[in-house]
């Protein structure tokens, strides 16, 4: 039903920390459910949470386990900064449709952080402001432009000159300085939301694949390697960047991703400890960790397969320390981690979310690109209002 990948190679920086385990049962016997959740990342998680707290019965499958898929390879700068600019999306789409999809992930990013701290979960977040960096996308004087665009959409943004940025951070580039994303370890994240569902009552079964799904008039039939049966009143598929055949495929790419992590190096780290990225592509994008380490990414190119990619991780994250030493000359870049992973992207920047055409009882999470945590919460809302049958302001906007 899926194309199976391997989603990473090499050692996340994550395998360092300790997250909370999560407990599941074997695969299920012939059950029943309202929800199926199909995917035990962060964007599974953060569905089955919404759906346990609107009272829904929600069993979950997947075929690894809990974080074992692309959670465990992301870096985790949570920011609401979409990586297609305010002025070139709305080229492409419209300056109204362009206001309102950087509107609604500010609003998930905001809801995140308010859910994270609702919940109680111990997942180290920590608000960080972040610097958008000129490069071979956007000049200083563009960047300057996507700064005055976001402000007219009241869509906060501030445009340092070089100057000022050598002053504030050491970095000679001019930027845009936005507040308010956040910095955290996405293992405890996914686990606390998964713990939060389990004590609602949510089945957690893995390993449990997924080969069939036949789609009924009130209900999904949902066929298992194994040969049990789950029916299921709804189906969430959040199966991350390993695609399920009946989600249409035209308005996304599989990409490659590199990412190193340093040794702790606390007095070497710049002010406020600003995650920063880069208006280039490829980009180049970095964030502290709050042992010092500083995690850093890019050299993204088109996925051919894993023995390719696994091919270039070497040169890939050798390079990788070579342009964030350029950047922060006062670091010490070895890399103390290193790993690949996979992603996917659309060419706006934003995600695909909701029911598959002609199967309004599948919905899909398709959190694609480098706000995959914020969409995570995005879809996430977007999930509870479906299956409680209201609508959602932003279904057109993020739909297929």
């Amino acid at each position: 039903m899926a194309r199976k990948l391997d989603l990473r190679s090499g050692r996340p920086v994550w395998s360092a920390y300790r997250a909370p385990a999560v407990p599941v049962k074997a695969s299920p016997r012939s059950a029943r459910c309202d929800v199926l959740v199909v995917g035990m990342g962060v964007g599974g998680a953060m569905a089955a949470e919404s759906l346990t707290a609107e009272g829904l019965d929600v069993l979950m499958i997947d075929r690894r386990g809990p974080l074992k898929g692309s959670t465990a390879a992301t870096t985790a700068l949570v920011q609401y900064e979409i990586d297609q600019p305010l002025t070139l999306l709305s080229k492409q789409i419209g300056r109204k449709a362009a206001i309102a999809g950087w509107r609604r992930s500010r609003l998930g990013l905001v809801n995140l952080e308010a859910r994270i701290r609702d919940l109680g979960l111990d997942c180290r977040m920590t608000p960080r402001p972040s610097l958008y960096l000129a490069g071979n996308v956007l000049t200083p004087r563009a960047l300057e432009e996507e700064a005055a665009a976001r402000r007219e959409a009241a869509i906060p943004a501030h445009f340092l000159k070089p100057t000022a940025m050598r002053e504030t951070y050491g970095i000679d580039r001019a930027a845009i300085r936005s507040q308010g994303n956040l910095a955290l370890d996405p293992e405890r994240l996914t686990a606390g939301l998964l713990l939060k569902a389990l004590e609602r009552g949510a089945r957690l079964h893995a390993p449990a694949e997924a080969v069939d799904l036949a789609h009924h008039g009130d209900s999904v039939e949902v066929g298992l390697a194994d040969g049990a049966t789950v029916t299921a009143g709804r189906v969430v598929l959040a199966t991350g960047y390993e695609l399920v055949d009946i989600v249409p495929r035209d308005r996304h790419r599989i990409i490659s991703t590199w990412a190193i992590a340093t040794k702790p190096q606390k007095r070497a780290l710049w002010p406020q400890q600003a995650m920063f990225w880069e208006a280039s592509d490829p980009y180049l994008y970095a964030r502290a960790l709050p042992d010092g380490r500083v995690v850093c990414g890019g050299e993204d190119e088109d996925f051919q397969d894993e023995e390719q990619r696994d091919s270039l991780t070497a040169a890939k994250t050798a390079r990788i320390a070579a342009k964030l030493k350029t950047l922060l000359p006062q670091l010490d870049t070895t890399p103390d981690f290193a790993w690949a992973g996979a992603f996917g992207t659309t060419a706006t920047g934003l995600p695909l979310i909701g029911p598959l055409p002609h199967r309004p009882r599948i919905f899909a999470v398709m959190g694609y690109g480098g706000n995959g945590i914020t969409y995570a919460q995005i879809a996430s809302e977007m999930i509870r209002n479906w299956a409680a049958g209201r609508s959602d302001p932003d279904e057109g906007l993020f739909g297929f």
